[in-house]
C-alpha cells in the first residue's frame, strides 16, 4: 500500500494552523501590554485628542507625540491651537505660545498615577496600576488600569492594543471628565537626541513654577 503524502500532510498542517491560531488568540490585553512595554524604547506618533467634559462641548486637537525612554517625552500640539508639553527627565514644561507663558514643575510629582508614568519609567505596571483584562472590541484588545495612588486625579485608565502597538487611550478623572486619544502613523523606537526634549524658552516669555 502507498502512502499519499497529500493524506498525511493535509492534516498535519491543519494541526500547525490551529496552533498557531490559538496562540494568538490567547494573547490577552495585559500580556500584549507588557510585550508593547518590554519592547519599547522610543515612539513616534500623530494623535487626536478629545476632551469631553460633563454638560460641555466637546474639545478636539491633534499633534505629534514623542517619547524617549528613559524619563523623556513631548507632545506639539498642532490644532486647534499651538501648545507645547515636554518632559526632560526632571521637569515638565507647558508652553503657551499664544500666551507668551511656560509653567514648569516636578516631573516626578506630576507623572505620579498617569499613563505617561506607564509609558517612560520602565517600572512594572503593577507596581502603580492595578490591571484588568476588559476583552476585545473594535479589533483591539483593552486593558483596564486604576492607580494604586489614592492621590492621583484618574480614576481609571484604559488601554487599547492592535498589532503590538498602542491605538488608543482613555483617561478618566475624579471630576467626571473623560480625555481620549487615538494614535495613528506610528514609528516604533525611531532614534532622537537628548536636545530633542530640552525646552528653549523663547525671549519675552514668562515663567510660572507650580
Amino acid at each position: 500500500m502507498r502512502l499519499n503524502p497529500a493524506a498525511f500532510l493535509k492534516p498535519l498542517l491543519l494541526a500547525v494552523l490551529l496552533s498557531l491560531s490559538d496562540g494568538l488568540a490567547a494573547a490577552s490585553g495585559p500580556e500584549q501590554m507588557e510585550r508593547f512595554i518590554q519592547d519599547l524604547d522610543s515612539l513616534e506618533a500623530r494623535f487626536e485628542q478629545s476632551v469631553i467634559v460633563p454638560e460641555q462641548q466637546v474639545i478636539r486637537s491633534e499633534g505629534v507625540f514623542y517619547l524617549k525612554r528613559p524619563r523623556m517625552f513631548r507632545w506639539d500640539y498642532s490644532q486647534p491651537e499651538q501648545q507645547q508639553i515636554i518632559a526632560d527627565g526632571r521637569q515638565i514644561w507647558l508652553y503657551d505660545p499664544e500666551l507668551e507663558q511656560v509653567s514648569v514643575q516636578s516631573q516626578s510629582k506630576a507623572l505620579a498615577g498617569t499613563p505617561a508614568m506607564l509609558l517612560v519609567s520602565g517600572e512594572p505596571v503593577e507596581k502603580a496600576f492595578e490591571v484588568f483584562d476588559i476583552g476585545s472590541r473594535q479589533e483591539m484588545v483593552w486593558v483596564e488600569l486604576v492607580p494604586r495612588d489614592q492621590e492621583s486625579q484618574f480614576t481609571r485608565i484604559l488601554l487599547a492594543f492592535a498589532d503590538n502597538e498602542l491605538r488608543r487611550m482613555e483617561m478618566a478623572d475624579k471630576f467626571g471628565q473623560l480625555t481620549k486619544f487615538r494614535f495613528y502613523d506610528i514609528r516604533q523606537n525611531p532614534k532622537f537626541d537628548d536636545w530633542f526634549f530640552r525646552f528653549e524658552r523663547p525671549e519675552n516669555v514668562d515663567v510660572y513654577n507650580q
